[in-house]
């Protein structure tokens, strides 16, 4: 294969960058979210349901589009952020990252979700028997029985990040070196004479690094289930 050129290398790294900073940023809320969607019941929990999944039925193109209408340089919460904490998402790889957490999004929350269904609640009932409080019963057991559905959700949020294209050049546009990612990059050299080659080197790596990611996460997955059959013996 053909040495990459600079603007590949950049987009690579920047699609990394963009996926990693989308996972983490996500990883807190997706949580929160799944154990709401899991554990509580109050009116309007189908529609919060509803709009927690939203993203992966509207088309890439509106959820960038409303992206753009709140956390534009000119919007009201981008104005905002951007004022008070310095914190631009138009047009910077920032919003690539949010475009991409919030494409990845349901995704995380599901798999989460129902490895939380799946905890079996006799064994936050004893722990609490004894004494310990929720948060203490969430964090020492609930948290490390759903720990492969928090790796699952990660990676599917990761893969999504970094194949995501209509909310990100949407949003933040398609600019060499600050948002072009590799779907970006691939869409750009498929536009132009001669950009078959450097579209087929990015979509092997960009297959490469899925694949790579997937096989990490089952893995770890399998990992940690061993440890928590271990720990229940």
């Amino acid at each position: 294969m053909p040495e990459l050129t600079p603007e590949e290398t950049t987009a690579i790294w920047l699609t990394l960058r963009v996926a990693l900073v989308a996972v983490a940023a996500s990883l807190p809320v997706a949580i929160l979210v799944a154990w709401i969607l899991a554990r509580c019941r109050f009116p309007g929990i189908i529609l919060f349901d509803a709009l927690v999944h939203l993203p992966l039925t509207l088309p890439p193109v509106v959820t960038g589009f409303l992206l753009l209408l709140v956390f534009g340089r000119r919007a009201p919460v981008g104005a905002f952020l951007a004022e008070h904490f310095g914190l631009v998402f138009s047009f910077r790889w920032t919003g690539a990252a949010l475009a991409a957490a919030v494409m990845g999004f349901p995704l995380f929350v599901r798999a989460i979700r129902l490895s939380i269904e799946a905890v079996d609640r006799r064994l936050e009932d004893a722990a609490s028997t004894l004494g310990a409080p929720r948060v203490l019963v969430a964090l020492t057991v609930t948290l490390p029985l759903i720990l492969p559905g928090i790796l699952a959700g990660g990676v599917l949020a990761f893969a999504r990040a970094m194949g995501e294209f209509g909310a990100t050049v949407t949003f933040v546009s398609n600019i060499p070196g600050e948002t072009q990612t590799i779907a970006s990059a691939i869409y750009t050299y498929t536009q132009v004479p001669g950009g078959d080659g450097p579209a087929l080197r990015l979509t092997l790596i960009s297959v490469a690094l899925s694949l790579a990611a997937l096989v990490l996460s089952e893995l770890l997955a399998r990992r940690t289930r061993r440890a928590i059959g271990q720990t229940r013996r």
